[in-house]
């Protein structure tokens, strides 16, 4: 059995930059252990699986350690790939998943993520979040992940989070965020609960992010940076209940995966 396979950096224009995801398409879903298996081997913060065509795919992203329900920068890859190597005359592709119907415009090289909001409720900050960041955050709200919010940029780019405590959390990830100097805002992510210490870049982050900083300025559309070693750049507005995430990518590699080496006793059909 061969599987192609595509390295894409997403969030960038730029090789090296951005977010790498792995992109397989596959001709018919295997076990989800032999999926686990693959996100493992590849050890980037996830990989993407594909099965479909004709504009439409099923889509289900995997961390080194487990599958999760939305993943941004995969999806922007996945799409890159669904455009430049599959059906290059689409202009919109449709991806059936675990969070519902995502769909992917471009416009020339810029990719456009249609994804739910996110929302957040104001907490107390736990103890093990303030330990973890090593501070204590202005404000702390709870969503799919901790939103804790800080004064300025420099705040957000001088955190050296403890990933021990950060992984004994309740939530599968932290977002901190702050005003951004040449952007409307900042941020980074930790999620080392499910096998990434920091996230490059992360769309799914942003959806939560927009909704918090739309409530807080009263504007609906953004430009954001991700603060991390490698770094993003990304477009973000809200409409309604839904967030629109735009960047670009850049391919890296592709080949093929080789699973010859299983048995017939393997969990791959």
């Amino acid at each position: 059995m061969r599987i192609p396979i595509y390295q894409i950096d997403a969030f960038t224009d730029r090789l090296f930059g951005g977010n790498p995801a792995a992109v397989c398409v596959l001709g018919r879903w295997l076990d989800d252990s032999a999926l686990q298996s693959i996100a493992a081997e590849n050890n980037l913060s996830e990989t993407a699986f594909l099965v479909g065509g004709n504009g439409r795919y099923s889509l289900r992203w995997f961390t080194p350690t487990v599958e999760v329900d939305l993943c941004g920068h995969a999806t922007l890859a996945a799409a890159h790939v669904v455009f430049r190597e599959m059906e290059p005359a689409l202009r919109e592709v449709i991806f059936d998943s675990r969070s519902g119907e995502l769909r992917v415009r471009r416009e020339n090289e810029l990719m456009t993520l249609d994804f739910p909001a996110s929302h957040g409720m104001i907490c107390d900050c736990p103890d093990l979040l303030a330990e973890g960041l090593g501070r204590n955050p202005l404000e702390v709200l709870r969503g799919a992940m901790y939103l804790c919010v800080f004064a300025d940029e420099e705040d957000i780019r001088s955190l050296q989070p403890d990933f021990s405590a950060l992984a004994k959390l309740d939530l599968m990830g932290v977002i901190v965020t702050a005003p951004g100097r040449s952007v409307d805002f900042v941020s980074r992510m930790f999620a080392p609960k499910v096998g990434i210490p920091e996230d490059p870049v992360t769309g799914a982050a942003h959806c939560l992010l927009t909704t918090y900083w739309a409530e807080r300025t009263g504007k609906t559309r953004f430009t954001a940076r991700q603060l991390s070693t490698r770094g993003g750049e990304l477009e973000c507005e809200l409409r309604g209940e839904r967030v629109l995430i735009s960047g670009r990518a850049v391919k890296y590699l592709q080949g093929e995966i080789l699973l010859q080496s299983f048995t017939e006793e393997s969990t791959i059909p």
